[in-house]
């Protein structure tokens, strides 16, 4: 929970806010395949569905009203990472920002996987 006070009291926001924003925004930049995540059982990178992608995000709550987002991706083939990751921070922080009014201090992208076809 992150909480933002001001003069007529605080608001507080659920990080699965934070986590559904940063799975959309991420999902939605051109050449990203979906959200990842590493099986603990067999340490395979899985691609995760739509309705679960937030386990693809941590949030973190650095306690002075910002955040830091990590994030596991799965891109297409052919597509330029370097760039990908420089546009999927960009919209990150735009949406989050805009939204809550929450300063986003770090995003950190992991490209698990690139799929092939």
């Amino acid at each position: 929970m992150i909480k933002l006070y001001n003069s007529s009291g605080f608001i507080a926001i659920s990080k699965d806010v934070f986590t559904f924003m940063t799975g959309e925004a991420a999902t939605n930049c051109f050449g990203v395949k979906g959200m990842t995540v590493r099986s603990v059982t067999d340490g395979l990178v899985h691609l995760l569905k739509r309705e679960s992608m937030g386990k693809g995000v941590r949030v973190i709550n650095n306690g002075d009203d910002t955040v830091s987002i990590e994030l596991h991706i799965a891109v297409d083939e052919g597509v330029n990472i370097p760039v990908l990751c420089n546009s999927i921070i960009s919209e990150v922080r735009y949406r989050l920002t805009g939204a809550t009014g929450v300063e986003v201090r770090r995003v950190d992208v992991y490209v698990d996987s690139i799929i092939i076809g």
